[in-house]
């Protein structure tokens, strides 16, 4: 019985620090932290796009390594490649080329 009520306490806390601050890897590709366990909103850190593939149909991210990694706090949902986030690096990548 104490070993039940030990394993329950453990499973317990465990829980509870996982619902307070969840980490997210999804393939080493992004990572994230839940601001709120009552909310869908992260903070999520992903490297950016590497620029010769914004134009691709399947874009791909820079290496970690680069050290281009892009701060994100939104829905825990947000795709690092989806429409939104190429057309706001396209964006940010003609602002700095039209300045020369």
């Amino acid at each position: 019985m104490k070993s039940i009520k030990s394993l329950t306490s453990v499973m317990l806390f465990v829980g509870i620090l996982s619902v307070g601050a969840l980490p997210l890897w999804v393939g080493g590709v992004f990572s994230g932290v839940i601001q709120s366990p009552e909310s869908d909103t992260c903070h999520i850190r992903f490297p950016a796009i590497r620029e010769e593939t914004l134009y691709w149909v399947r874009p791909v991210l820079k290496d970690w390594g680069k050290g281009d990694i892009i701060d994100f706090i939104g829905p825990c949902g947000y795709d690092p490649l989806g429409r939104e986030e190429i057309q706001s690096q396209r964006a940010e990548l003609y602002d700095e080329t039209s300045d020369v």
